[in-house]
């Protein structure tokens, strides 16, 4: 069987750790602070030293990072993956902005080491029940090489094309996501300014066309401030910059985005950065004096 690791073991570096160890790879794992790394050794993980020590011990090396500057840290470091004498592929699932995931490919392409860009779509508890989207660019060639470890953490695996194909592909699905939890809040704060029960917005809401897995599984817990975390107010901050920044890059612009990079900027200098990142409307709440 390939013999896999894991760079970064957050929430979902986690979550994909576990689910790769019950499906019985051999599974490699190295964080910067080595405390998170070793909460997965009771579940059959190694702990590595350094990023070239995971390389060193697998067939392909997944990161799971913040940003791009987390991923060059890690490969071009000291003791990064370039280091590495083991011939093994990168499969990067961080967010990132594709402009900078394709230049990091050509940079480890110099190194002779193939880097594919395979973000997903789902939370911690998805990736436990290996139910993620995944979508993968690259060469189509490694891709299928290990297809079977994709395939263990994904239900469904999406072959999008050229290196930093597959991050512009998740950049526009999380700007999805931000936006209708903006729309949502600003909903649920509208009928609450008039007098009307937030929940009665939401099952009016859920009973259309427009209803969304968010507004059924979240928005009433949303209404009560008791959303279980599963991705950072400020790791959403983080996306949407790198949205806004990608467009500039294209010479696009996507208005509605930008503005809402301003509120949740607001918002991460609160206490509520570190909760999920549908608490952008408990901020807006406040800011209105509704809380």
């Amino acid at each position: 069987m390939v013999n896999v690791g894991l760079i970064g073991t957050g929430l979902l570096g986690s979550a994909i750790a576990k689910r790769l160890l019950s499906k019985g790879y051999r599974l490699t794992v190295y964080n910067r602070t080595r405390s998170k790394a070793e909460a997965l050794e009771q579940y059959g993980a190694f702990v590595a030293d350094t990023p070239m020590h995971v390389a060193d011990e697998s067939d392909i090396v997944i990161t799971v990072l913040k940003d791009s500057y987390a991923l060059e840290h890690i490969a071009f470091g000291i003791n990064g993956l370039i280091y590495s004498k083991s011939k093994f592929v990168l499969a990067d699932v961080s967010t990132i902005n594709p402009f900078a995931s394709k230049a990091i490919a050509s940079r480890l392409k110099e190194h002779g080491i193939v880097m594919l860009d395979t973000p997903v779509m789902g939370g911690p508890q998805l990736a436990e029940q290996g139910m993620l989207l995944l979508m993968v660019g690259g060469s189509k060639e490694h891709y299928e090489m290990f297809k079977d470890v994709f395939n263990a953490i994904a239900s469904k695996v999406m072959y999008i094309g050229e290196n930093g194909s597959a991050h512009a592909l998740k950049l526009a699905l999380n700007l999805q996501i931000a936006m209708i939890a903006a729309a949502l809040s600003e909903g649920m704060l509208l009928v609450k300014a008039y007098g009307v029960d937030p929940m009665i917005f939401l099952e009016a809401l859920n009973s259309t066309y427009f209803s969304t897995g968010l507004s059924q599984r979240k928005g009433p817990k949303m209404v009560k401030h008791e959303v279980e975390k599963s991705f950072a107010l400020s790791m959403m901050l983080k996306d949407i910059t790198t949205i806004n920044d990608t467009a500039r890059e294209l010479n696009i612009s996507l208005p509605m985005i930008s503005m809402l990079e301003h509120i949740y900027r607001q918002a991460s200098k609160t206490d509520l950065a570190d909760k999920d990142y549908t608490a952008i409307f408990e901020f807006l709440e406040r800011i209105n004096k509704l809380d």
